[in-house]
């Protein structure tokens, strides 16, 4: 049976892997990975890529904070150079976004997992706790939690684990009363298999696709929460090249100087638009079968 279950779960991991390799017939797919890859690379080559610290003030030539020459991308309000911050911050969003969004799924995957094989008092339970967190709006619970527990990477994970698992959870349960009635997991309860076993490999592996279409959105609302909290000063402590920090640190001077404030705004929006386009493709190709 051991066997089995082996050959079983490596036939689903080719099958995977095999939809994932379709997405290059998925145009948008593709525009969208191409958008999220380029921002991987940055993060990832960031010491190598940044043409200066991204904490050092350049005060030379004070005043003249536009594109030039020496500063591609110009100079913030405190002299620091716009396109290292903005390097050095990519690697702040994709370390905590995933590590965040992740943290969510195995919350959420959880409870929802819970509620849905078990169902009774246990769903009602998981179900009442999900709608007390859902009925508050987003953006009161993260400042809540940011603020008793102060700005920090840790912290906004917790907010975003906090915040996303009850959603990530109602997507889980939903699968779950629906696979629960599967051949396949009869097979596996006349076997004998634990509950866990059940539900951790009959039931989870089978609810990825949609489970991974949402993990694509949901990190691009982690980047957008990100930059939210950095502009509301609740992000990153200073001086960390925090994205939407460095938007309300030149905020004030828009109507002088924008691109101080526009092309962080620009990496947030292609971070996000990029993450969209990637769940699109992957919904689609998801529809072919």
């Amino acid at each position: 049976m051991a066997v089995e279950a082996v050959k079983q779960q490596d036939g689903a991991l080719r099958r995977f892997l095999k939809r994932i390799a379709l997405l290059r017939e998925s145009p948008v797919g593709m525009i969208g990975a191409t958008l999220v890859l380029f921002w991987v690379l940055v993060a990832i080559f960031a010491p190598v890529l940044s043409p200066y610290d991204p904490n050092e003030n350049y005060v030379d030539d004070y005043g003249n904070w536009g594109p030039s020459a020496m500063y591609w991308l110009g100079r913030d309000n405190q002299g620091r150079d716009i396109l290292s911050r903005l390097i050095w911050g990519s690697r702040i969003v994709l370390t905590v976004g995933p590590i965040a969004t992740f943290c969510a799924y195995v919350v959420g995957c959880t409870m929802g997992l819970l509620a849905g094989y078990y169902r009774g008092w246990v769903d009602v339970v998981v179900s009442r706790i999900s709608d007390m967190i859902l009925s508050f709006p987003v953006i009161i619970l993260y400042l809540i939690i940011i603020s008793v527990f102060g700005p920090s990477a840790f912290n906004i994970v917790l907010a975003v684990t906090v915040i996303a698992s009850p959603q990530v959870a109602r997507i889980v349960r939903g699968l779950t009363l629906e696979l629960r009635e599967r051949d396949y997991v009869a097979a596996a309860k006349m076997r004998g298999e634990s509950a866990v076993y059940i539900m951790l490999v009959e039931v989870l592996p089978n609810a990825r696709g949609p489970l991974i279409v949402d993990a694509c959105l949901r990190m691009g609302y982690t980047t957008i929460a990100i930059g939210v909290l950095g502009f509301l000063g609740l992000g990153l402590p200073p001086p960390d090249p925090d994205w939407g920090g460095m938007v309300k640190d030149t905020y004030g001077m828009m109507s002088s100087f924008p691109h101080m404030s526009l092309f962080p705004c620009a990496a947030i929006s292609s971070l996000v638009v990029g993450f969209n386009l990637l769940a699109d493709g992957l919904r689609e190709i998801s529809m072919r079968d």
